[in-house]
């Protein structure tokens, strides 16, 4: 069994507002409920152009752990095109 933590640095430079920044962060978490994950805002709680994601799945193998990444990947960028600017793997023990 595999734990792993997927960080994912946002700007979102449209964001006038910690509302604006929510309704962007509600979406693409609301995209990402299809898969087997946990999502939470991490960092940057009070800042409107900048949020961390943090998202945790367990599985089986890397490879799967690896796949799922992936495809979380680029459901964010098809949520929030142009405003990922970090993602970092992280295997947990």
């Amino acid at each position: 069994m595999l734990v792993a933590l997927l960080s994912v640095a946002l700007h979102i430079p449209e964001a006038r507002s910690l509302k604006d920044k929510r309704m962007v962060l509600r979406s693409v978490k609301d995209r990402l409920k299809k898969f087997n994950i946990a999502v939470a805002e991490v960092e940057h709680q009070d800042l409107w152009q900048r949020a961390e994601l943090g998202i945790v799945t367990v599985a089986t193998s890397g490879e799967l752990v690896d796949r799922t990444f992936a495809s979380v990947v680029d459901e964010i960028e098809r949520a929030a095109p142009g405003m990922l600017t970090h993602t970092d793997v992280e295997y947990l023990t």
